[in-house]
């Protein structure tokens, strides 16, 4: 019995046109319905078990919410362009023409392929050949970035499924910058014409193309001493406000440029919107003037874009915060700005050259301190001019054997009231001063108790010390490992 709601395979029947006769179709095909809709599907195949498949495939599209049917397997890569390029078209991209460009390579490999025979394996292949004919990494992780692009349009409308795609790794990172005089050489060797733009997009880091170049005078308030690009007209669709009123050399080139304007529509009788002009006319670009400049500066492998790293090194080194800097230079997040952020070999060393300087303040730091302190203990002890763990006592015994951990801390080794050298260390302390006795001088084999002293007199044959309670002394210390204190 068939089970209601997963569909069916069957063998369509038909009649022949020349005997009337009823036959049965080899080919088998399957129906299903979905969301109320019947969806009938040839399987190509003369094997039943072949249909019984296809319908398997179809359920499980169904249930994984992902059903596009016979549309999904009838889509060409035609199809897939038509579908991006209308997206580009609809959103008004200014990249429309890079993404056509990246098409036309794709159709070379992909152009008689359907949406769904474009697997891993095939987009591996296509990377392979493209490296091989010598195109740049960048330039086919981008292609691949369209065509994946296309099938995920695509697969919103129902008619593919993105597959998996390779990644490739790309190393284009680039570390050029413009130092003062570099930046002056090279502006010596430009046209007249391009100068302005050049010193205008390294002081400002502006992109040349899409920025600098189709600038127009209704931008520029130069009452105010400001230039802005209106919301949109950037790389990332927000408004941006340079002061260069404040910058002497970026206004003077502004007002030369406002009056060479005045001169040509003066001559040519015609309104010039634009701020960098070559006689009226837009510049487009300066690709071969710029070339020649930079060889005959000797920085041949430098590009104008070189001036927006330029421009975001300059603003660290000024100590500009960092949401101001990409506020005047434009960058949106903060992790492309610190790419930007390229430092130098000089500024390495300028950061070295702080080190030293910090090591040497603290160097004569400790040793203004440690002069001090010498000072003061010569002030307490007049007659001791050193006192540390390589300080002896009268008889020549090193304090650091009697016990002696600081000047506050003397062990008294008590014998019967000797003499008081005998009975007292070397030490700098004033007159009538009373110091306990610290337990750890028993655990180094003195035997006793440590006693309670008093320094009657320092002179210069070293100090007396007379015990306070002398029977004190004489008791054994706890933990004692002499044998008269085990007793």
């Amino acid at each position: 019995m068939r089970t209601r709601g997963l569909g069916r395979v069957y063998q369509p029947k038909y009649r022949d046109r020349k005997t009337g006769e009823k036959k049965l179709s080899p080919t088998w095909w399957i129906a299903y319905s979905f969301r109320g809709t019947k969806h009938r599907e040839c399987s190509w195949s003369n094997k039943r078990q072949d249909a019984v498949r296809l319908l398997k495939k179809r359920l499980g599209e169904i249930g994984r919410g992902r059903f596009a049917g016979a549309l999904l397997e009838r889509t060409t890569f035609d199809e897939l362009e038509r579908i991006i390029t209308d997206d580009y078209d609809a959103n008004r991209r200014r990249t429309k023409g890079r993404m056509l460009t990246a098409l036309a390579a794709l159709r070379q490999h992909f152009g008689l392929t359907l949406a769904r025979d474009i697997n891993f394996d095939n987009l591996n292949a296509y990377i392979a050949d493209r490296l091989q004919e010598g195109i740049a990494p960048a330039t086919v992780r981008y292609d691949l970035s369209v065509l994946r692009r296309a099938f995920r349009l695509a697969e919103r409308s129902g008619k593919a499924i993105c597959p998996p795609f390779p990644s490739i790794r790309v190393n284009n990172t680039r570390t050029g910058f413009f130092e003062e005089d570099q930046f002056r050489a090279v502006l010596q060797h430009l046209p007249e014409d391009i100068k302005p733009i050049v010193t205008f997009a390294y002081y400002t880091g502006w992109r040349i193309r899409s920025e600098v170049l189709p600038m127009e005078w209704r931008q520029v308030d130069l009452s105010a001493g400001t230039v802005r690009l209106e919301p949109g007209t950037t790389k990332n669709d927000e408004g941006r406000t340079f002061p260069f009123a404040i910058l002497p050399e970026l206004a003077e080139v502004l007002l030369e440029q406002r009056r060479r304007t005045y001169e040509v529509q003066a001559k040519t009788d015609k309104l010039i919107p634009w701020v960098f002009h070559r006689n009226g006319d837009p510049i487009k670009g300066f690709r071969k003037a710029w070339d020649k400049a930079c060889k005959a500066a000797g920085v041949p492998d430098m590009i104008p874009h070189d001036f927006r790293r330029t421009a975001v090194r300059n603003l660290e080194r000024a100590g500009v915060s960092r949401s101001a800097a990409m506020k005047l230079t434009g960058h949106k997040t903060e992790s492309v700005y610190r790419r930007y952020a390229i430092v130098s070999e000089a500024d390495l060393a300028e950061g070295v050259k702080k080190l030293a300087a910090l090591q040497e303040r603290t160097g004569k730091a400790r040793a203004k301190q440690a002069l001090n302190r010498g000072e003061e203990e010569s002030t307490i002890f007049p007659n001791c001019a050193e006192f540390g763990a390589g300080a002896r006592t009268r008889t020549g015994t090193p304090l650091s054997e009697q016990g002696i951990l600081s000047p506050w801390r003397l062990p008294f080794r008590h014998s019967g009231m000797e003499s008081a050298d005998e009975q007292g260390d070397c030490a700098r302390k004033r007159t009538g001063r009373r110091i306990p006795k610290r337990r750890k001088a028993c655990k180094q084999g003195l035997g006793r108790r440590p006693a309670v002293i008093r320094i009657e007199r320092c002179g210069a044959d070293g100090i007396s010390a007379w015990p306070v309670d002398p029977e004190a002394s004489r008791k054994p210390c706890r933990g004692s490992r002499t044998p008269a204190a085990r007793r």
